[in-house]
């Protein structure tokens, strides 16, 4: 199954991982391979905290962080042509692992990736046509091309109704923005 959380609305990735947490409490493993998300600590990290239960030491749920940061903008000074690369890499390592036992493969920010320009949607959605019926897999980010949701599944919009971003409130602890 193929699902897409799209939209400019929070709670993409939040989705997904709430996909991640009933997937490994029913005892399935879950990957997460970040495409544009750098190296720094961020909510997702939450793996630190499920770390602590014996379901995580086995290896239930693994985050891959292989993007290099938000292309051209937030400081970023790196060449494009290394954000191309980075997601180059993150998708040729999904279709590795895709032979492995993930039941949920969480390909986050992917559609991203393909609006910036970094991947071609074809080339994803290449990599998903012979996806075996026991896989599931969510595409996350905003701008998820047409062709994506035409060939997911299940397709979900988040519509940012409301944000404190927008009143000059920055990200808490609790909650990142």
């Amino acid at each position: 199954m193929l699902i897409v959380f799209t939209g400019n609305g929070k709670g993409k990735t939040t989705a997904s991982l709430g996909q991640a947490v009933r997937t490994v409490g029913r005892g399935e493993k879950v990957l997460m391979i970040q495409f544009i998300k750098g190296p720094w600590k961020s909510g997702e990290d939450f793996i630190d905290i499920l770390g602590k239960t014996e379901e995580s030491k086995s290896g239930k749920f693994k985050l891959v962080k292989m993007g290099l940061g938000f292309v051209g903008i937030l400081g970023d000074k790196l060449p494009r042509e290394d954000h191309e690369q980075a997601a180059k890499k993150a998708l040729a390592h999904f279709k590795k692992q895709l032979k492995e036992n993930w039941k949920l493969i969480i390909l986050d920010e992917v559609n991203v990736a393909v609006s910036l320009g970094l991947l071609a949607k074809e080339e994803v959605l290449d990599s998903v046509k012979d996806l075996p019926p026991e896989k599931f897999v969510i595409f996350t980010g905003r701008g998820a091309p047409k062709e994506f949701i035409d060939r997911a599944d299940l397709a979900t919009e988040m519509k940012e109704i409301k944000h404190p971003f927008n009143n000059g409130k920055m990200a808490e602890i609790a909650m990142e923005f």
